[in-house]
């Protein structure tokens, strides 16, 4: 594994894990829930979808990358990792725009944790 692949999928792991986290502190009413998602959840079952609906995919995206770097024995196909990398890379990088258009300074902060993961992916897929 080229050095670059290997910080790459480092970056992802030492974001999302944190990331998830965060969710599940929101989930768990310990963090306010104002705070994200530009502010549109509007009571706790909102939050509660939202919520529950990032962090299985962050989990899954935590999966797909240790199966790409060969951290896991299961895998799916490389074709079927790679399209599903692409869906992050375009996913987190229309996130990055939103970011910089969010309505909290909080928010617009995450823009560049959106910009790295898209930037990681794309090593990722790169790697030749």
């Amino acid at each position: 594994m080229n050095q670059a692949y290997s910080k790459a999928i480092k970056l992802i792991f030492c974001i999302i894990v944190p990331t998830v986290l965060f969710h599940m502190c929101i989930l768990l009413k310990i963090i306010p829930y104002d705070i994200t998602w530009g502010g549109k959840l509007k009571n706790d079952m909102d939050m509660y979808v939202f919520e529950s609906v990032s962090i299985l995919l962050n989990l899954f995206f935590l999966w797909v990358v240790s199966m790409k770097g060969d951290m896991v024995s299961y895998k799916f196909s490389g074709r079927t990792l790679n399209i599903i990398l692409w869906g992050y890379l375009i996913l987190f990088s229309i996130n990055t725009i939103g970011n910089l258009f969010a309505e909290t300074l909080f928010e617009k902060l995450f823009l560049f944790i959106t910009l790295l993961l898209a930037i990681a992916i794309w090593k990722i897929l790169k790697k030749k």
